[in-house]
């Protein structure tokens, strides 16, 4: 049996990008964060991470799709959050972004970290970006430089 798997060293030159929506910034502000500085932790330079604000979660394919298709990037990391209201616009706008999000990874073989909160409620975000339930940015960010060893390892 030959076992695959990825760690968190990060390969020379590597750049990583980081695209946070502004909507519900408090949240999307410590997801970013939490994200720089996990990359930070494991040995990427600032200089090396490139940090992309847009509107909101249903923008994210769509710039993740134009770094990704650009070759410049070994991972994209994207943040978001989505709280559920009193309307299906919750549905539309969390499931079609993680799709979205999938499709260009998919497409174009550059790993994309879906760090979108779709959560019930404001404090299910806190509690899931930095609070009692960890920070997802930073995860996101470790699972991109594993998913970046990973694919370099794979046959």
């Amino acid at each position: 049996m030959t076992l695959y798997e990825g760690d968190l060293r990060v390969p020379a030159g590597a750049r990583f990008a980081i695209l946070a929506s502004r909507w519900n910034a408090r949240i999307t502000d410590a997801l970013g964060a939490g994200a720089r500085r996990s990359l930070a932790d494991n040995g990427v330079p600032e200089d090396a991470e490139d940090v992309v604000r847009l509107p909101g979660a249903w923008e994210l394919p769509m710039a993740a799709r134009k770094l990704a298709t650009a070759g410049t990037h070994a991972a994209i990391i994207a943040l978001g959050c989505v709280v559920r209201g009193d309307t299906r616009h919750y549905e539309h706008v969390a499931d079609l972004c993680a799709e979205g999000l999938m499709r260009v990874a998919l497409d174009t073989g550059v790993p994309v970290l879906n760090g979108v909160l779709a959560v019930e409620r404001f404090e299910d975000a806190e509690a899931r970006a930095g609070g009692s339930h960890g920070n997802k940015g930073e995860e996101a960010a470790m699972a991109a430089l594993e998913m970046d060893n990973l694919l370099e390892r794979l046959p």
